[in-house]
């Protein structure tokens, strides 16, 4: 679709917006189809492979030397592999949410069928070898490049492109942790940060969708076993604010490590990026012998912690292995999140704090697991700044609904650690490290965007005339929705907090509109 064409129909959509949030819902619909099959299969295949990795392990125990020194020659073989693929597409690489939120403010290309099979293919072989990598991060970019190419076969306006973009990664989340809500607040409060309706409803239309179909592939069991979970008393929640203190400083440390991983991996150890995935293989390899469960994504050593008492020090073995472990895993470069890994870490601190609580007498037994609960949601609200996606997700993520409360207060603690420490949100800091890297060529037209921003109270443009408000270079306002009110955009037309505007712009300037607008 050409520019002018691209023009025309982002005109025609925001003149008829009743019918363009229909066609959106019904799109919504369709991106939770197509990613809820695509991550279903992922997982289906993650669970295998693991199962494959633990049986293997148990057979290599009692083989000869030999037999182990094949299974290590393999573990290099893989590397390789996933070498060539991270060349192939280097977009799949990582984690994948920092390439969504690039590619939705416009920042970014993504080339959806490759990224799709590289994605699916070397997520598989890196996790189910053993390195310390999430699914969700992989899923939310696989729902992300469904709706994409679902854009794409539509022949579907860039506008139009960035609502579905949103929506498959919601799909994403949702269909991974089976858990449509936090998909849904994720995409609003972390990628998108707009909580429009254009927004909101294809968003729930996809996770919806495509939780219903990871519901009846895997059915409706939450993804931790948390058996039995108290309802916190009110005279614990001091002790939740001291958790959350301990998970959110925690949460500023695991950040530091994942910034800085890069620092170990410019040694002159590693003088191609393949011998990254060869150490990162083989100490995955010698890690499966002696401590298997920091292999993987984590979530059976959370169901684990959850269901039987651990010593403080094999939990101190934990913790240090699954966090440094995860920095190697993640630092190499195979396509694989740190979302699941974060969690896992976050619930090892909860359980040596509740340890060292309950040998102080300040709490009984029965709520340890409960302060495993919080230190998680804590820990993700230090590291990714996302405090209500991070209270919505543990509640699904355990079915602990009556946790809200607590949940919600350590959320918000780790939040306010995070901000006086200054570290920064830590998705929104490796996408801003992507795009140092890979500087983007000048600016052509197809490289024009119409974006949808809210006005914020009390940001730059908020109550000021269209007339008088400095506008980026070669920024165009096309529309303004005040309720179900549309109003035309003049010199004398006032902006105020709650409108919704629509700018013709070039995606260089949409993270400096997005702050003059909603900051």
């Amino acid at each position: 679709m050409n520019e002018k064409e691209q023009k025309l129909q982002t005109y025609h959509s925001l003149s008829n917006m009743h019918r363009f949030r229909l066609r959106l819902f019904a799109e919504g619909i369709l991106t939770g189809v197509f990613a809820g099959l695509v991550i279903s299969f992922f997982r289906f295949a993650l669970v295998e492979a693991e199962a494959l990795r633990g049986a293997l392990y148990n057979r290599l125990w009692v083989s000869s030397w030999s037999i182990n020194a094949c299974w290590f020659a393999v573990l290099v073989a893989l590397a390789f592999i996933l070498h060539k693929l991270n060349i192939f597409e280097p977009m799949a690489a990582g984690s994948g949410i920092p390439q969504v939120k690039g590619t939705i403010l416009g920042l970014m290309k993504m080339r959806w069928l490759r990224v799709l099979y590289v994605k699916l293919s070397a997520g598989i072989l890196g996790i189910g070898a053993g390195l310390s990598l999430g699914r969700e991060g992989p899923s939310i970019q696989l729902g992300a490049v469904a709706a994409q190419g679902i854009s794409r076969l539509l022949r579907r306006t860039r506008m139009e492109e960035r609502y579905l973009l949103t929506s498959g990664a919601s799909a994403g989340l949702a269909a991974a942790f089976n858990a449509p809500l936090a998909g849904v607040i994720f995409a609003l409060e972390e990628l998108h940060r707009n909580f429009s309706i254009m927004v909101l409803l294809p968003s729930m239309a996809a996770a919806f969708t495509a939780t219903i179909i990871s519901r009846a592939i895997f059915g409706r069991a939450t993804i931790f076993d948390i058996p039995d979970l108290q309802l916190l008393p009110l005279s614990y929640y001091g002790i939740v604010v001291l958790v959350a203190l301990a998970a959110g400083a925690f949460g500023v440390l695991f950040n530091w490590g994942l910034l800085n991983i890069g620092r170990f991996y410019s040694l002159p150890l590693f003088q191609r990026p393949v011998h990254k995935i060869i150490f990162a293989l083989l100490c995955a390899g010698v890690l499966g012998y002696f401590l298997p469960e920091v292999l993987g994504g984590g979530n059976e050593l959370i169901n684990q912690l959850a269901k039987a008492p651990v010593s403080l020090q094999l939990l101190l073995v934990f913790l240090a292995g699954k966090l440094l472990f995860t920095l190697i895993s993640y630092g190499c470069g195979v396509p694989g999140g740190f979302f699941l890994p974060m969690l896992v870490i976050g619930a090892l601190c909860g359980s040596i704090c509740a340890q060292v609580l309950i040998l102080l007498g300040w709490i009984e037994p029965i709520y340890a697991t409960n302060i495993m609960v919080v230190a998680m949601a804590a820990l993700f609200s230090s590291s990714v700044r996302s405090p209500i996606t991070g209270t919505v997700l543990i509640m699904e993520m355990t079915a602990s609904y009556q946790q809200l409360l607590s949940l919600a207060i350590a959320a918000m603690v780790a939040f306010v650690i995070a901000e006086l420490a200054h570290s920064k949100p830590i998705y929104e800091e490796l996408m801003q490290r992507m795009l140092c890297k890979n500087r983007p060529a000048p600016v052509t037209l197809e490289q024009r965007n119409v974006i949808e921003l809210s006005v914020c109270s009390g940001s730059a443009v908020c109550g000021k005339l269209i007339k008088d408000i400095h506008w980026p270079k070669n920024t165009l306002l096309v529309d303004v929705k005040r309720g179900e009110q549309q109003l035309i955009p003049a010199g004398d037309t006032r902006l105020l907090s709650g409108d919704f505007i629509y700018v013709l712009t070039e995606n260089e300037h949409v993270e400096e509109l997005t702050q003059m607008v909603c900051e």
